[in-house]
């Protein structure tokens, strides 16, 4: 579904193709959460630089795109739809899906937000400047692919009678204990590419061809985005950790060990280690056999061994 572009959208598209301002485009991957993509828009809405074009890639969910282009701001908004693969939400393959359109579209940088992410108001005009600026210091020669990461920092549920677009985003959010804390105008490159997460992160077309996006064949919750990491490295790649291109990540229930995708994570895992030579989601892993729910097997692979759900 394509929402025809305001005369204003395809004037700054065009003035962007004079200046040669490189189109942008963001993408997100739905199913469910529509009030989290409710508050993402209003997020994009308050860009210092809104994006050239919205991709929502509706997961087997037709109610997405009435959402998507009601409350877009001055933007194209494509919606493709993807169905379940098996009954599974078919995460990556929903990824390389939204990039494809992108670029179809004419994107040539590409921000990937989380449906529970809403983007600080300078997220889009910070990635754009730095892809930019490494793009004039170190041209990406041979296909070598670059990936920035901003900060995703964690919000608390709202408090009783309000929303969080009533509230002081930054104010409330924690940072990851995980990730680097960084200055608004710093960037730094990652000594582990381990720590990739496909809840912010931006990179060219470009780039996202050379690494040859995510692996369709993980299908479902956990491991595609420890391997995108890797096909990173594989790539000759690197990931920068990027200041002042922050998200705020709305808080929803959640279970650890994530024992409703014992199956997609059990599964994705072995895919991983086959390829890779070690086991990602080690911890989710033991915590499954604690409570029964998966075991390893004599050949050394894991296996569901409780009732455990699809996603």
């Amino acid at each position: 579904m394509i929402r025809p572009e305001s005369a204003r959208a395809a004037a700054r598209a065009e003035a962007s193709r004079d200046e040669r301002r490189p189109v942008v485009a963001v993408v997100t991957i739905v199913h469910g959460r529509h009030a989290h993509l409710e508050r993402q828009l209003w997020g994009l809405r308050r860009q210092t630089r809104p994006p050239d074009t919205h991709v929502v890639v509706a997961m087997d969910d037709p109610d997405v795109a009435a959402l998507a282009t009601a409350q877009a701001g001055d933007w194209e908004v494509r919606v493709p739809r993807l169905p379940r693969r098996e009954g599974h939400l078919p995460l990556a393959a929903a990824r390389n899906l939204g990039v494809d359109v992108a670029a179809r579209a004419g994107a040539e940088h590409v921000v990937l937000l989380d449906v529970d992410c809403i983007p600080s108001p300078g997220l889009v005009e910070r990635y754009a400047a730095v892809l930019d600026d490494e793009r004039r210091r170190t041209p990406e020669q041979g296909g070598t692919p670059l990936v920035l990461s901003g900060e995703v920092a964690y919000l608390p549920p709202p408090p009783a009678g309000h929303d969080y677009r009533d509230l002081d985003l930054a104010a409330l959010a924690a940072p990851h204990p995980g990730r680097p804390v960084l200055a608004t105008d710093e960037v730094r490159p990652a000594d582990d590419l381990r720590l990739f997460w496909s809840l912010s992160f931006a990179l060219t077309v470009r780039s996202w061809e050379a690494v040859g996006g995510f692996d369709e064949a993980y299908v479902g919750y956990g491991g595609e985005d420890t391997d995108f990491g890797q096909r990173l490295g594989a790539a000759g790649g690197s990931l920068l950790w990027v200041g002042g291109a922050r998200a705020h990540h709305q808080h929803h229930p959640t279970t650890s060990p994530p024992v409703q995708h014992v199956h997609d994570v059990v599964a994705n895992a072995n895919r991983f280690a086959q390829r890779w030579g070690w086991w990602p989601m080690e911890g989710w892993l033991d915590a499954f056999a604690a409570l029964g729910l998966a075991r390893r097997a004599p050949d050394g692979q894991w296996q569901v061994s409780g009732p455990g759900r699809p996603c």
